[in-house]
C-alpha cells in the first residue's frame, strides 16, 4: 500500500471538504435539532455526481475508485453524518447491487437516475424480527402471473422517508429459507406501497429514516435483482461495500470530534493555563489521534482489497468495526474534555456523540463484525 495520498485523492479531499464545510456547515446544527433532511444541499449535491459516485461513467457516474469514495463520505461526515449516511447508503447498498447484479435493462432504466440524484435509493432488509438475523424476514413475495405480490413491512429504514426505489427482501420460496429469499427493486410509484412516519432518533437525525409499508404490491418480474433466491448472496456482497462506507462515515465523525477537542483544549483555560498543558488531557488526545489514524490505514485497506478485486469480506469488518468503536471512543472522549460544556447542546461534539453510536449498530452491528472476522480467521487456519 501506497502511505502517501495521490494528488487525486488530496483534491477529492479538498473539494468535498469545501462543499461540506460551506453547504452543511452553517445548518448542520439546526438540521440535527429539527430532524430535517435537507433538499435544498441535496439539490446542490445531484450535479456534483454525489449520489453516482462509484456508478459506471456509462450511466452518468463519477466511477470513482473505493478509497476516493471513502474519502467523501469521511468528509461529507465530518459535517453532518447524516448526509453522509444518505450518500453513504445510496450509493453502497442502493445503486451498487443494481450496477453488479442487475440486467441490462435494469442498469439502463435506473442507474441514470440514480446517477443525477432524480431517484434516492434505499436497501430494505431489517423488520421487526428480522435484523442481524437476516434468514428471519418475513415479508413475502409471491409470484402472480408475471409479477410478485409483496407483502410486510420494513423498519429503520435510511433514506426510507425520501426513497424512490427500495432494494427490498422478501421471502418468495417459503419452504427453503436458506436460498427462500430474493431482492426486488420496489418504486415509490408502485400503489400499495407506503411510508410510515420518520423515527425520532437519538442520532442522524437529518436523515430521513422510516418504517416502510408492502400491502399487495405488484412488482414486474423484470425487477427481480439477479436470480431468484440469491437474496442472501447479494445481501452479503451488497453488506460488505456497505461497511466500506459506514466505517469511513464513523471515521469523519471521529476526525471531527477530534478536531473539536483539540482546539477546545487550548481555549480552556483551569488553573491560569489551558488544559492541553495537563498530562491526563495530553493523553487522551494521543490516544484519539493514534487510533484515528490506525482507523484509517484499515479503512484504506478494505479499499484497496476492493480495487485489486481481492477479498475484501474480512478487512471491510474489520475496518467497521474498528472506525465505528473508535468513533464512539473519540466522541465520549471529546465530550469529557468539553466538560460541562460537552454535555449541551450549544456544542458539536453532544452531537457526534449522539451519531457515532448509531455506527456500532447499522450494516451490521459490532458483534455480527467479530462474527464475519473470527469465521475469516478460523478459515485461514484451518
Amino acid at each position: 500500500m501506497d502511505f502517501n495520498p495521490c494528488m487525486k485523492h488530496q483534491a477529492v479531499r479538498k473539494a468535498v471538504r469545501k462543499f461540506a464545510e460551506t453547504e452543511l456547515g452553517p445548518i448542520a446544527h439546526d438540521i440535527d435539532r429539527d430532524a430535517r433532511f435537507p433538499w435544498e444541499v441535496i439539490e446542490k449535491m445531484r450535479p456534483l455526481n454525489y449520489f453516482g459516485l462509484q456508478i459506471s461513467q456509462e450511466y452518468g457516474g463519477a466511477a470513482l475508485d473505493s478509497t476516493s469514495y471513502a474519502i467523501t463520505v469521511e468528509e461529507l461526515s465530518r459535517v453532518c453524518a447524516a448526509v453522509g449516511l444518505c450518500i453513504t447508503v445510496h450509493n453502497s447498498v442502493g445503486a451498487y447491487p443494481i450496477e453488479q447484479f442487475g440486467t441490462p435493462e435494469q442498469k439502463e432504466r435506473l442507474l441514470p437516475r440514480l446517477a443525477s440524484g432524480e431517484w434516492i435509493g434505499a436497501f430494505c432488509l431489517t423488520e421487526a424480527n428480522a435484523g442481524s438475523d437476516a434468514g428471519a424476514v418475513e415479508t413475502t413475495a409471491v409470484y402472480d402471473d408475471g409479477d410478485y405480490i409483496v407483502n410486510g413491512t420494513k423498519v429503520f429504514v435510511t433514506n426510507g422517508g425520501a426513497c424512490d426505489v427500495a432494494l427490498t427482501f422478501a421471502i418468495t420460496s417459503p419452504d427453503d429459507r436458506r436460498k427462500g429469499a430474493s431482492v426486488l427493486i420496489v418504486e415509490k410509484s408502485m400503489p400499495g406501497f407506503a411510508v410510515g412516519e420518520l423515527e425520532d432518533l437519538s442520532g442522524m437525525r437529518a436523515n430521513p429514516v422510516s418504517s416502510l409499508f408492502f400491502e399487495d404490491v405488484r412488482v414486474p418480474e423484470a425487477n427481480l435483482l439477479g436470480r431468484l433466491g440469491d437474496g442472501l448472496k447479494i445481501g452479503l456482497i451488497t453488506l460488505d461495500t456497505g461497511r466500506i462506507g459506514i466505517a469511513a462515515q464513523a471515521l469523519g465523525i471521529a476526525q471531527s470530534a477530534f478536531e473539536a477537542a483539540v482546539k477546545y483544549s487550548k481555549e480552556r483555560q483551569q488553573f491560569k493555563k489551558p488544559i492541553s498543558s495537563f498530562q491526563t488531557i495530553q493523553n487522551y488526545l494521543a490516544d484519539m489521534a493514534t487510533e484515528i489514524e490506525a482507523a484509517r490505514l484499515l479503512l484504506y485497506r478494505a479499499c484497496a482489497l476492493k480495487d485489486a478485486g481481492q477479498p475484501f469480506s474480512a478487512a471491510a469488518a474489520m475496518a467497521k468495526l474498528y472506525c465505528s468503536t473508535t468513533a464512539s471512543r473519540v466522541t465520549n472522549l471529546a465530550v469529557q474534555i468539553h466538560g460541562g460544556y460537552g454535555y449541551s447542546k450549544e456544542y458539536d461534539v453532544e452531537r457526534f456523540f449522539r451519531d457515532a453510536k448509531a455506527t456500532e449498530i447499522y450494516e451490521g452491528t459490532s458483534e455480527i463484525q467479530r462474527m464475519v472476522i473470527s469465521r475469516a480467521v478460523l478459515a485461514q487456519l484451518v
